[in-house]
């Protein structure tokens, strides 16, 4: 990942296709994550008058919705991209090493809606479960994230609140869906057991990462 420079969101998504798993934010591996592979001009950045602007995360959108890669929290929690050539190895592993959402369990009701929606911002997720009540919000939180990391739900696009004049701003939401809503259920899929895509991925990341520890490699992938 030496000597590697991005400067627009089009040289951002054709490394995304290149590497196969890209962490947006810090990775615990230096220079491995899309905050330190864009040019300085790129990343986050505070005006005096309070406001702000961030042009990798504005990126985020265009990538997700050009199609070519999967967008979500997956590496230990964090969001990142992982490219479609890859994801059924992934998903594979980690629908094999992690328990199906049992009959009745907040998992379970969790995918239900979505089935039913067809896509919800977190937000409206979280209503529509009835997590609307006091200190609610970090809590389902964590069981999005565990079903991320599951690859049983993915980011479709982002949502910006506008103000009067019609303009987006702030953070923006994720919009929320399961892979099979919108890849399909065949990319999902994948013709090796869960062992031979896990050693895949790991000889890849490997190779791609020399520096970085068996541990670290680990910690992606699981």
């Amino acid at each position: 990942m030496k000597n590697i420079e991005i400067h627009s969101c089009p040289e951002l998504m054709d490394l995304i296709q290149e590497v196969g798993f890209l962490p947006l934010l810090d990775s615990g591996i230096r220079g491995y994550s899309a905050e330190e592979l864009v040019d300085e001009d790129c990343r986050y950045v505070v005006f005096d008058d309070g406001g702000w602007d961030w042009p990798l995360w504005k990126w985020k959108g265009p990538i997700v919705t050009e199609g070519r890669c999967v967008y979500g929290k997956f590496f230990a929690g964090k969001a990142g991209f992982v490219s479609k050539d890859w994801w059924p190895d992934l998903c594979n592993y980690r629908r094999a090493s992690r328990p199906a959402p049992v009959e009745g369990s907040i998992d379970e009701a969790i995918l239900l809606t979505l089935a039913e929606h067809g896509s919800l911002i977190t937000r409206e997720l979280r209503a529509a479960c009835g997590f609307d009540g006091p200190k609610m919000r970090s809590k389902f939180d964590g069981y999005v994230t565990r079903l991320q990391m599951a690859c049983r739900i993915v980011t479709e696009d982002f949502v910006y609140p506008t103000d009067k004049h019609g303009r987006e701003y702030g953070w923006g939401w994720s919009l929320l869906t399961t892979p099979e809503r919108l890849f399909g259920r065949e990319m999902c899929r994948c013709e090796r057991t869960p062992q031979e895509s896990y050693e895949r991925m790991f000889e890849h990341l490997h190779s791609l990462l020399p520096e970085a520890t068996d541990k670290q490699i680990v910690k992606l992938i699981k």
